[in-house]
């Protein structure tokens, strides 16, 4: 397999676009909803506070393994992978839920 097109830059798939985009989005869905649920049903809950991260974790290492079964078939990966660090970031951010539940939630 060559190497040139991975140092070119110029990648454009509209399609593998829309659907980095549709999965990322419909992770965060997922993500907002454990929130929600968090929210509403026990603001204490150290569990349910730690569905959110955790969502988004796994949907991080779903995106970053897209990324590679992509990149194993010759496609635009970069598209995946970008997807996979900002759900991997937004993971980050949203561990403080589990902490705040647990200090003052209580």
């Amino acid at each position: 397999m060559s190497n040139a097109r991975d140092v070119e830059k110029r990648w454009h798939d509209p399609t593998a676009f829309r659907q980095a985009v549709k999965y990322g989005v419909t992770v965060i869905v997922l993500a907002g909803i454990a929130f929600a649920v968090f929210g509403l049903v026990d603001r204490g809950s150290v569990l349910l506070a730690a569905l959110v991260p955790t969502i988004l974790f796994l949907g991080g290492v779903g995106a970053m393994f897209k990324a590679y079964r992509v990149w194993r078939a010759g496609g635009t990966w970069p598209i995946w992978q970008g997807a996979g660090w900002f759900l991997l970031t937004l993971m980050l951010v949203c561990l403080s839920i589990p902490y705040a539940a647990a200090r003052f939630g209580g």
